[in-house]
C-alpha cells in the first residue's frame, strides 16, 4: 500500500536523460517505486498523463532567511515546484549576531517587523528555531561573511586586524558544525567591500576542510570584472575550498567579450585543479538595495551614520560624482531602465522608474533616491530597486555551459499576510516558470532534460545532498508536476505578485503543497544539516 501514486506521467529523473511514461509510488515520505504500478493499491491516486514528472526544483540562491521566520509558508516558491531552498548568500545570513536578541543592522534591515522580536544568537540557534516554523520547502543556510564580519568589527571602516579574522574564523567553523551548507560573500555590499584576499582565505579553508562550497557574489563584474572573477579564483586556489560563483551574468558596463573571458579563466583554473561552477538568474534585470550604490565612506557607522550624511548636500554631490558605484547604469543616469521594487514609506511609488519619481517630486532622480533613503529612516536598507543590468546574450552564453545551475536570487513570499507588501526582485513570484518556458521551451536554449537537471540533480549534487534532487527510489519525495507546453510567468514590473501557470502538483517530502494547482494547508519542509561531498 503506497501512501500516493502518481500515475502515467512524463518522468524525469534529473540527471538529464531521455524521460520516460512511468508511475511513481511515494510511502512515509519517500519514493517507494519507480515503474509500472497499476495493480498496485494507494491512499490516493493521482492521474498525471501528459504532464512533466520531475524532482522538486532546488534553488541554490535565495534570501528566505529572514521572511521564513515570518512566513514559512514559502508561497511565491511552492506555487512555481521549488521544493529546496539555499539560503545566507551574497555574505547576508541570520546569524551569528553578536548577543542573543541583538539582531545587526544587516540582518534588521531585512528583516520585515513581524520577525524582530525573535531571539537568536548563533548560528545553531537560528537553525532551531527555523526547525520550529511550519516550512512549505526545506531549507539550507549559508553563513555570510557580511553578518560574521559584522558580528566582529559593527560598521567600523574597516576589513580588521588578524586577530579579527581569527575571530571572525572561529565563527564560521561554529556555523559550520552547527551544520551550514557553506560560506558566502557579498564582494559588492557593506561590509564585503571592505575586505581583501587575506582577509577572506583563512574563512574559505574552514569551509573547504569540511567540504563546504564557497559562494561569492564577485566584487565587480561590469568594467573590472576580470579583477573581479580573478580574486574568487585566487580564493579558491589558495584555500582548497569548492567553489560556487553566484550570479554570473556580467553587468551594464562590461566589455561585450566578458563573458566569453570569463569562461575562459574558470577553464584555466579547473585546468589546474580548482572545484569552480556557476549559476545565473533567467532574466535581464538585476534586483539590489538601493544603498548599495553609495560609497562605502558614507556607509560607516550604520544606517543612521549614512542617512544624516546624505543630508549634506557637499555628500550628495560626491556620492553622484563617484566614479565607480556598484551600478554604472546609475552612474550613467539611465533612470528609465532603474525601477523602484520595495519601499515602506514611498508603497505608491514601487513599480516606478527613477525617470517617472524624478518628475514626480521635480528633483535631479539621484536626489529622489537620496531622499527617498532619508524618508524610509531605519528601513532605508529595505529599499530595494531592480536595474536593466544584464544582456540576454550573456546569460544564455553562460547558461549553455553544463556546470551552470539557474538560480531565484530572490525572497521566498506571499501575497497575503505579514509578507504581503515585501517584494525582493521582478522575478520572485516566477523566476523558475520563466526559466522553463522563455529559454527552454520558447527559445530553446537547452533541451526540457537538460534544464530540468539545471535546478534539481546540479544544485543538489554541489550541496551534497544525496538523496534529493533525482527521481530515485530511497529518495525523499519532492517532486514537482507541471505542463511543459502551458508553464509560463505571469509577473511584469507593474504586477510582480502574480503565480505562474502550467504548476499542477508539487510534493515535499511525501505530502503534498498543491494539489491540482492549488496551495493545500501541508507545510513539510525540513531545515536541511547533512551534506556530504
Amino acid at each position: 500500500m503506497f501512501d500516493t501514486i502518481f500515475s502515467g506521467g512524463t518522468v524525469y529523473d534529473g540527471d538529464g536523460g531521455a524521460p520516460q511514461v512511468q508511475d511513481i509510488g511515494v510511502r512515509d515520505g519517500k519514493m517507494a517505486a519507480i515503474g509500472d504500478l497499476a495493480n498496485t493499491a494507494a491512499r490516493q491516486r493521482i492521474n498525471v498523463a501528459g504532464l512533466a514528472v520531475v524532482p522538486g526544483f532546488i534553488d541554490l540562491h535565495t534570501h528566505s532567511d529572514f521572511t521564513l521566520v515570518v512566513d514559512g509558508r514559502a508561497q511565491s516558491q511552492v506555487h512555481q515546484g521549488v521544493t529546496t531552498e539555499v539560503v545566507g548568500q551574497c555574505g547576508i545570513s541570520c546569524a551569528p549576531l553578536k548577543q542573543r536578541g541583538g539582531h545587526n543592522e544587516m540582518a534588521a534591515g531585512h528583516l520585515p517587523d513581524a520577525a524582530r522580536g525573535r531571539q537568536w544568537q548563533s548560528f545553531g540557534d537560528y537553525l532551531d528555531l527555523l526547525a520550529e516554523e511550519p516550512l512549505g520547502v526545506n531549507v539550507a543556510a549559508f553563513v555570510g561573511h557580511g553578518t560574521v564580519h559584522r558580528a566582529v568589527l559593527g560598521d567600523a571602516l574597516h576589513a580588521g586586524e588578524p586577530e579579527d579574522i581569527a575571530q571572525m574564523k572561529r565563527l564560521v567553523e561554529q556555523a559550520l558544525v552547527a551544520a551550514a551548507a557553506g560560506l558566502s560573500t557579498g564582494l559588492e555590499y557593506w561590509p564585503g567591500i571592505l575586505s581583501s584576499p587575506e582577509h577572506l582565505v583563512p574563512l574559505c579553508e574552514a569551509a573547504a576542510v569540511r567540504g563546504r562550497l564557497y559562494s561569492t557574489h564577485v566584487r565587480n563584474r561590469d568594467r573590472h570584472y576580470d579583477l573581479g572573477f580573478g580574486e574568487a579564483i585566487s580564493a579558491a586556489r589558495q584555500s582548497g575550498a569548492r567553489l560556487q560563483i553566484s550570479h554570473m551574468q556580467t553587468k551594464y558596463g562590461a566589455p561585450a567579450y566578458a563573458g566569453e573571458h570569463t569562461l575562459e579563466l574558470i577553464e584555466a583554473a579547473r585546468h589546474h585543479g580548482v572545484d569552480i561552477a556557476f549559476d545565473v538568474i533567467p532574466h535581464d534585470w538585476n534586483n539590489t538595495s538601493v544603498m548599495a550604490i553609495l560609497p562605502k565612506w558614507v556607509r560607516e557607522g550604520g544606517t543612521r551614520a549614512a542617512l544624516e550624511r546624505l543630508q549634506d548636500p557637499a555628500v550628495r554631490q560626491k556620492v553622484k560624482d563617484n566614479p565607480a558605484p556598484m551600478l554604472l547604469i546609475v552612474r550613467d543616469r539611465h533612470w528609465r531602465e532603474v525601477v523602484l521594487l520595495n519601499a515602506r514609506a514611498n508603497r505608491d511609488l514601487v513599480g516606478m522608474d527613477f525617470a517617472e519619481i524624478g518628475r514626480m517630486r521635480g528633483v535631479d532622480p539621484y536626489d529622489a533616491l537620496m531622499d527617498m533613503l532619508i524618508e524610509e529612516g531605519d528601513d532605508a536598507p529595505r529599499l530595494m530597486w531592480a536595474t536593466h543590468s544584464f544582456s540576454e546574450d550573456q546569460v544564455e552564453l553562460f547558461m549553455k555551459e553544463s556546470e551552470c545551475a539557474v538560480i531565484s536570487d530572490t525572497a521566498a513570499l506571499a501575497p497575503d499576510g505579514a509578507l504581503k507588501d515585501q517584494l525582493f526582485s521582478l522575478s520572485g513570484y516566477g523566476w523558475a516558470a520563466r526559466f522553463l518556458q522563455h529559454y527552454v521551451r520558447d527559445r530553446q536554449v537547452l533541451p526540457l532534460a537538460e534544464g530540468i537537471r539545471r535546478i534539481t540533480s546540479l544544485p543538489s549534487d554541489r550541496l551534497g545532498l544525496q538523496d534529493r534532487g533525482r527521481l530515485r527510489v530511497g529518495n525523499w519525495a519532492d517532486i514537482t508536476v507541471f505542463d511543459a507546453a502551458q508553464i509560463e510567468p505571469r509577473f511584469s514590473v507593474r504586477q510582480p505578485r502574480a503565480y505562474p501557470g502550467g504548476i499542477a502538483h508539487v510534493m515535499v517530502n511525501g505530502a503534498l503543497a498543491m494539489h491540482e494547482g492549488q496551495r493545500t494547508d501541508n507545510n513539510a519542509g525540513r531545515v536541511l544539516r547533512d551534506f556530504k561531498t
